[in-house]
């Protein structure tokens, strides 16, 4: 698990500063009630974090190919 490098404990009192709608501002205040509105909260999460300049790391590089796992078989035999 990683850690954050931000505080995003209240990002949802920021972000209800930047937002006139209602339905958006209903999201923020009482949560999601179905599957479809978890998405719309997961977007302005991700909106939020865009407009405060928070990067998420980049995942690391776990590709390997046919050809390494065969030799690495080979030498270890």
């Amino acid at each position: 698990m990683t850690k954050k490098t931000f505080d995003d404990s209240n990002w949802r009192e920021e972000y209800k500063n930047y937002t006139t709608s209602k339905y958006e501002l209903e999201l923020l205040e009482n949560g999601a009630k179905s599957l479809s509105q978890s998405w719309c909260l997961g977007a302005l999460y991700q909106k939020w974090k865009k407009m405060k300049g928070y990067k998420e790391p980049d995942p690391p590089d776990c590709s390997s190919s046919y050809l390494e796992w065969e030799k690495s078989i080979k030498e270890n035999q």
